[in-house]
């Protein structure tokens, strides 16, 4: 080896932007990370508050039982 190619391998930085792209893509994936952990917290008190509503509430399926009275008067006129 010459001390040109010696020279020449130290210059070239091109294996510095793949180490850039390496600690930016590990970066991205910790926040992503953090942020799916303070999420999942919020979602499962609430999905907690929807299941504790949904027990509470009643729904029937059924038509009611109570009778309405239609009354419909006739006039003469005249």
């Amino acid at each position: 080896m010459t001390f040109k190619t010696i020279t020449q391998f130290l210059s070239d930085d091109s294996g510095a932007v793949t180490v850039d792209w390496v600690v930016l893509t590990a970066a991205l994936v910790g926040l992503g990370l953090a942020v799916i952990s303070v999420v999942s917290g919020g979602l499962e008190d609430l999905s907690g508050d929807i299941d504790t509503q949904l027990q509470a509430d009643h729904i029937t399926d059924a038509f009611s039982t109570s009778t309405t009275t239609t009354t419909t008067t006739t006039g003469s006129g005249g």
